[in-house]
């Protein structure tokens, strides 16, 4: 009896929680509906009772995205009769999940994100919902993080997730696993187990199942204390932002499509790097570009130039110039480290990764090159006159005019003649030959592979 009253005031104290949760940051109301994504895992399944049991109005969205076969029609099977109990719609649609990452050149994981998000808003506008909930929790909050920061992110990415993002809700991230099992079970709900889970073939799933667990046993609280140092640090980030925002206010000037910053103002400063990044990556830089701009400064490297998307940086004497790019530029094209294919005149060529062993490409239409030593985006342009590069196999620069006319290519074909450039280095004058600067060696890990389609053979 005592247990049952126990289990019971456990009940009634997590739905306090939740409902003052909430109501201080306004995440729900009772005059709107809602669309509950629905997996049959106990997370939504418990988000579902919660939201009936507030009387928050209500639907069902559930993917199936046809991955684990009979178990996945299972969580379908659930869902649909959990919503015929609690007298909901619900809305269940299967994806071709395998084909779609496939086409798309990305992962299962990337795809199955891409496909349920664009749903979830199409429901949205179409049905007239309010806004869409999702039951991540604190664990899931952990995960996030820790995944950012292993893709080398900045400081944005101790965020994680927003309790409240547009028309996305998150109102369980105040709960841990631990404790909404504990409401599954004190309530006897019914909830499916996603046996990939268990497999470490994903990195979110080798974080959950193996490097949580180490930390949690040098410190069993360490889901709460790493949360809440990750909370200060994100306050930290909002401080910088802000003081950011002030700096460049005082040091940026502005005349008309163009922006410069004085090189004096940047030599002294702390912290560099991320007052320069943080203004750049509007317009498209990335940080490894930010990188080589940062030495070029250190090393008073005038004259170097930084191509974007859409816009140009000039390393000046004075001065970072930065602007749109010159009309002379617009036939550049930039390749993007998610690129899977680009053009060239009328030959169309396959972006791929590999990573040893693998059989080395001699053909010189096409390239392997040291994916490590490359800088993204990559830019494809025509040649010009002063270009230079070191050929495969020379040790000294040559003239991409003069290594034409070695190789006594047509001056009608000399026009159509492009390069692939990392930064400002030529790292294959494409058909003819890569730079030796860039080549796989033995020490080579990581792969990038241009191969033009119509010479396409297995590896």
């Amino acid at each position: 009896m005592i247990g049952k009253i126990n289990q019971k005031w456990y009940f009634w104290i997590m739905l306090d929680q939740f409902i003052t949760h909430i109501r201080e940051k306004k995440l729900l109301d009772h005059h709107q509906r809602y669309l509950l994504a629905i997996s049959g895992g106990v997370d939504s399944v418990v988000l579902a009772h919660l939201l009936k049991t507030t009387a928050i109005a209500f639907d069902m969205a559930h993917c199936n995205f046809q991955l684990r076969d009979e178990e996945s029609d299972g969580d379908e099977s659930l869902v649909k009769t959990l919503a015929k109990e609690m007298g909901v719609q619900v809305y269940a649609k299967a994806f071709d999940t395998l084909n779609y990452a496939e086409e798309k050149g990305i992962s299962v994981q990337m795809a199955a994100r891409e496909l349920r998000y664009f749903w979830f808003h199409q429901l949205l506008d179409e049905k007239g919902y309010d806004a869409m909930v999702l039951a991540q929790h604190a664990d899931d909050q952990l995960e996030t993080i820790l995944m950012n920061l292993m893709r080398e992110t900045g400081i944005e990415g101790i965020y994680g997730m927003a309790e409240r993002r547009e028309r996305i809700i998150r109102p369980l991230l105040i709960f841990d696993k631990e404790t909404i099992i504990k409401y599954a079970q004190t309530e006897k709900l019914t909830w499916r187990e996603d046996s990939s889970n268990a497999s470490n073939k994903y990195k979110r799933n080798y974080i959950r199942n193996e490097l949580i667990p180490i930390l949690k046993e040098g410190n069993p609280d360490v889901l709460t204390t790493m949360l809440q140092s990750f909370e200060r640090l994100k306050d930290t980030g909002k401080a910088f932002f802000h003081f950011h925002e002030n700096w460049l206010d005082q040091k940026l000037k502005k005349e008309g499509k163009y922006q410069y910053l004085e090189i004096t103002d940047l030599k002294n400063t702390p912290g560099r790097k991320s007052l320069l990044y943080y203004w750049l990556r509007k317009f498209g830089f990335n940080y490894d570009q930010v990188e080589q701009l940062d030495q070029s400064i250190h090393n008073e490297g005038s004259g170097q130039s930084f191509l974007s998307l859409g816009f140009l940086l000039n390393v000046d004497r004075q001065a970072l110039i930065l602007g749109p790019i010159p009309q002379e530029l617009l036939d550049h094209k930039i390749l993007k480290e998610t690129e899977v294919e680009f053009r060239v005149n009328d030959k169309a060529y396959h972006m791929m990764r590999l990573r040893p062993p693998f059989k080395l490409d001699k053909n010189s239409e096409n390239a392997m090159l040291d994916q490590d030593r490359l800088t993204f985006p990559l830019t494809l342009r025509l040649w010009g006159e002063g270009d230079r590069f070191q050929p495969l196999g020379m040790k000294n620069f040559k003239k991409i005019s003069d290594f034409l006319i070695d190789l006594k290519v047509p001056l009608i074909h000399k026009k159509n003649i492009h390069v692939l450039c990392s930064g400002e280095d030529i790292v294959w004058v494409i058909g003819l030959r890569i730079d030796d600067r860039f080549s796989v060696t033995t020490h080579t890990k990581n792969i990038l592979y241009l191969k033009e389609k119509s010479h396409d053979q297995s590896l």
